[in-house]
């Protein structure tokens, strides 16, 4: 299902207080942002499964879910764990205030809260993701699988479009949060190890199917960064690029398209935002020459069926 916001400067209030939401909401309006209240956890997340917000506020003490076992899930959900979270709360005792941090919020402002000091917070936070979520996008559209590990071969971080090509291997590993299924860990031990004695190889699973790695020497860098690559030259998303000279990702999301997926479906599948799914798309459309998705379909099926 398409989301039903527009990709602007969405604000989340989650608060299980009337007052403090309809306050914030008009705070968060005439700073020019656009709010979308929830009066409590299960609210904010029936929310969360339409909309991508650029921001939530949240209030640690609700009834249900609490703010800190929220935030604890929504950093655990690849599509909203970008999120930049600001607990705004009456909870003052340093306990509560860790707690809140190491629950995964960027900020927490307790109450009695001095509401153009609580805008210029949220303002600098929304900042930081927009810089953040840019090379994040200007990294996935280029299509990179990039992947690093540390000295033991845990991951350490990965794009989604690695992620997605090591999950093709290792269906029950979860690289984008950093875990790996027995067989996946020892490839990647071995391929650490490869490097220090200064060969490369591939990481290949029980049956067969590889991704060819290459080390990348990158100066500073944390850990052992590598590129991977398919290991055959064959699959429908390279057909569509080469036809259309479109990027790794954005043959895939074509692909995806082109099977009826929707682009919540298409954020699930590649373990992207909506929003970034529906920036692929445009610049499909343009690269196409159609202006939507049926048409698109009806393109990239002449090519993948051999009509064109």
């Amino acid at each position: 299902m398409a989301e039903p916001y527009a990709a602007g400067d969405l604000v989340l209030l989650v608060d299980d207080s009337p007052e403090e939401l309809r306050m914030l909401s008009q705070t968060i309006q005439a700073a020019g942002m656009h709010p979308v209240i929830a009066s409590g956890g299960e609210a904010a997340l029936a929310l969360l499964r339409q909309m991508t917000p650029r921001l939530i506020v949240l209030d640690a003490m609700m009834p249900g879910i609490d703010g800190f076992a929220l935030c604890r899930r929504l950093k655990c959900d690849p599509l909203v764990a970008h999120v930049p979270v600001v607990f705004m709360t009456g909870l003052t005792d340093t306990a509560h205030v860790i707690e809140g941090l190491q629950s995964g919020a960027v900020d927490y402002v307790t109450k009695p809260v001095i509401m153009e000091e609580l805008v210029a917070r949220i303002r600098v936070h929304m900042a930081n993701a927009r810089k953040a979520e840019g090379a994040w996008i200007g990294l996935d559209a280029t299509g990179r699988h990039l992947m690093a590990l540390d000295s033991s071969g845990a991951i350490l971080w990965c794009t989604p479009q690695a992620a997605s090509s090591l999950r093709s291997l290792f269906p029950h590993s979860d690289p984008a949060h950093g875990t790996a299924t027995e067989d996946l860990s020892m490839q990647l031990r071995q391929l650490v190890l490869r490097v220090l004695a200064g060969h490369s190889g591939n990481i290949e699973n029980q049956s067969g199917r590889a991704l060819k790695t290459e080390y990348l020497h990158v100066e500073d860098q944390v850990g052992f960064l590598f590129r991977l690559a398919n290991a055959d030259e064959g699959g429908e998303e390279i057909r569509l690029a080469r036809a259309f000279q479109l990027t790794e990702r954005e043959s895939e999301v074509l692909v995806w398209t082109a099977r009826g997926k929707s682009n919540r479906e298409m954020s699930e599948i590649m373990s992207i935002s909506p929003r970034t799914v529906n920036k692929h798309l445009e610049r499909i459309f343009t690269k196409l020459g159609v202006e939507n998705r049926a048409a698109a379909t009806s393109v990239a099926m002449s090519v993948l069926l051999g009509r064109d």
